[in-house]
């Protein structure tokens, strides 16, 4: 995991409309980038509709919310038409950005051994620098639980 006060690492993705998006768009505000292992399965889609419920609230705090999986563009376009997501999902088909941000690797299922993506969440502070982070979160009830903790109290600057 990156730890607070590290610098966030740049990315260059593209989301669910083939768009590119950057980390440094959001330079600031704060951007909430959650790592999620794969689309329309039931834990990621269970998170990304606990961000898109709770998106009013993070803008009205001026935070952005993003997604990333290594699913490729298509299958992030279908997630995002299926659940009306209403923020950005970037595909890193090869898991080189969750790579940077500590969250891609070796991981286990069913007796089988893969690389894949790390359901991890960073916020990332307007001057770009890690706010907070989550390791291995709980999908249900995450969005509200970053969302708590974005109180001007509960944030580490």
């Amino acid at each position: 995991m990156l730890d607070v006060g590290d610098e966030a690492p740049e990315f260059e993705l593209p989301n669910q409309r083939g768009e590119t998006v950057t980390r440094s768009e959001f330079a600031g505000q704060r951007l909430v980038v959650y790592f999620y292992p794969r689309a329309n399965t039931d834990g990621c889609t269970t998170e990304a509709c606990g961000f898109n419920d709770a998106l009013p609230q993070f803008e009205a705090r001026d935070v952005a919310v993003v997604g990333i999986s290594d699913d490729p563009v298509d299958d992030i376009a279908d997630f995002a038409a299926d659940y009306d997501l209403e923020f950005d999902l970037l595909s890193d088909e090869f898991g080189e950005v969750a790579t940077l941000y500590d969250s891609y690797g070796e991981k286990q299922m069913f007796g089988n051994t893969f690389d894949g993506v790390f359901r991890n969440t960073y916020v990332v502070g307007p001057d770009g620098h890690i706010e907070a982070a989550y390791e291995g979160v709980s999908p249900d009830g995450h969005a509200d639980a970053v969302l708590a903790d974005l109180e001007p109290a509960n944030v580490t600057h």
